[in-house]
């Protein structure tokens, strides 16, 4: 059985660490996910989606992952930021779009851990201003529900037809 995390702030963020800060700096904005169980988070963002831990606290049961210019941050649940009563699916209303070179390689390893897509691999073509974006996208939950995006950025084009007006 894991030893729980711990429950001071404090002791919390002054807890041992290993890693470093990411070497091309923190992003600007980095989610921070509440989990249930870290280990089985790690399992799905390090092992299927190839992020890297750039450094963690275990004891805290908190890890701080890198994949190139994506960040994002993993906490076991620990009572401290829950506003209300967490529940499955977790980040209900909510999905990460993340872009990366290439999908097919997360797609190999989803498939080969038997891993369900929530939706499965499909071109995009979304208008921004006079232009369409495309992207080939597909969508998976993480092991608390959490709904992931990712992205590989195919180019623009002229939009197929104009919108009516």
């Amino acid at each position: 059985m894991p030893t729980p995390p711990l429950s001071d702030p404090v002791a919390r963020a002054a807890s041992t660490s290993t890693g470093h800060a990411p070497r091309d700096g923190f992003a600007d904005l980095v989610p921070e996910l509440s989990v249930s169980n870290i280990e089985a988070s790690l399992s799905f963002w390090r092992d299927l989606l190839g992020f890297a831990i750039a450094y963690d606290r275990p004891d805290a049961r908190f890890a701080y992952l890198i994949r190139g210019r994506l960040q994002v941050m993993l906490c076991e649940l620990n009572g401290r930021w829950e506003t209300a009563e967490m529940q499955r699916p977790f980040g209900r209303g909510i999905n990460f779009q993340m872009v990366v070179d290439h999908i097919d390689p997360i797609l190999n390893a989803l498939d080969g851990a038997k891993w369900p897509l929530y939706e499965p691999p499909n071109e995009a073509w979304y208008r921004v201003g006079e232009l369409e974006v495309g992207q080939r996208e597909f969508l998976v939950q993480d092991p608390d529900g959490y709904l992931v995006r990712l992205v590989q950025r195919l180019g623009t084009r002229a939009p197929a037809q104009s919108p009516a007006r």
